[in-house]
């Protein structure tokens, strides 16, 4: 079900490859079968259909990256159509390097994908002081929820993966006692705007690999918890897991029981 990827990302090149190369046509086994996964979880969960307006939420990071390359890949080849833009949030607290922003724009340009940054508060006036990932989640929901609501968008594309519906399954489990995780399609007031989760059927492993083999202009998200949050540490636990059964992050995902038909979209 879900694509794995080797641990010797570059094939022990010393430079990147030019990502041009795929949007080309030179696409190689392993790279088509993340773009075909992405697209059987599109099918399966009827994320997209035609007419649509997609908004790509990107934070700079491998996983929103590989995501926007699969989706403008794959729009290529299908008989619909629908509209497919893309939203960065900057925040002014932790800012991307200025010298990044031309390479991101060209990024985009050459997938076909208009692509927007937006600067805003990272801290809102409204946490009194507190900050945590919840907190940051949200607010960076609230951005994109009033930017899809400006601009009449009825779909936001996440860069989620099979890891991390994992890790959030653990956390939820584990710390919250409750058996939850993130959907592939979350609907949101009374259907009227719903996050699709393309790459949930993916290993991290297969984004880790794309950036380390192609020269997409990855910016690390600047985050004050990277290291220290639980779903860091939750990562090798997984790994360990996974050792012992290496489906372990299929089992987890199957346990959800999801539809493979989903309603209403």
């Amino acid at each position: 079900m879900a694509t794995g990827g080797e641990i010797c990302y570059n094939n022990g090149m010393d430079e990147k490859l030019d990502y041009h190369r795929l949007l080309e046509g030179d696409i190689p086994p392993w790279v088509m079968r993340f773009i075909k996964t992405t697209g059987k979880a599109i099918n399966q969960h009827q994320m997209i259909k035609d007419g649509d307006q997609v908004l790509l939420s990107v934070s700079g990071g491998k996983d929103s990256l590989a995501l926007a390359l699969a989706l403008s890949v794959r729009k290529k080849w299908l008989p619909i159509d629908y509209q497919l833009s893309a939203l960065m949030i900057n925040w002014i607290e932790h800012p991307i390097a200025p010298e990044m922003r031309e390479p991101l724009q060209q990024y985009f340009q050459d997938l076909g994908i208009a692509f927007t940054i937006v600067d805003e508060n990272q801290y809102s006036p409204s946490f009194n002081g507190e900050f945590n990932c919840y907190l940051c989640a949200r607010n960076r929901r609230r951005v994109l929820f009033s930017y899809c609501d400006a601009h009449h968008i009825t779909k936001v594309a996440m860069g989620h993966h099979l890891d991390d519906l994992v890790e959030t399954t653990l956390i939820n489990l584990c710390f919250r006692g409750r058996f939850e995780t993130m959907l592939p399609v979350q609907s949101f007031f009374d259907g009227k705007l719903f996050i699709i989760r393309p790459m949930i059927l993916v290993h991290e492993n297969v984004t880790k690999r794309l950036a380390a083999t192609y020269d997409i202009p990855v910016v690390k998200p600047v985050c004050p918890y990277d290291q220290t949050n639980i779903r860091a540490k939750l990562k090798p636990i997984v790994s360990d897991l996974s050792r012992i059964d290496k489906l372990t992050r299929e089992h987890i995902y199957h346990a959800h029981g999801f539809s493979d038909t989903i309603e209403g979209r």
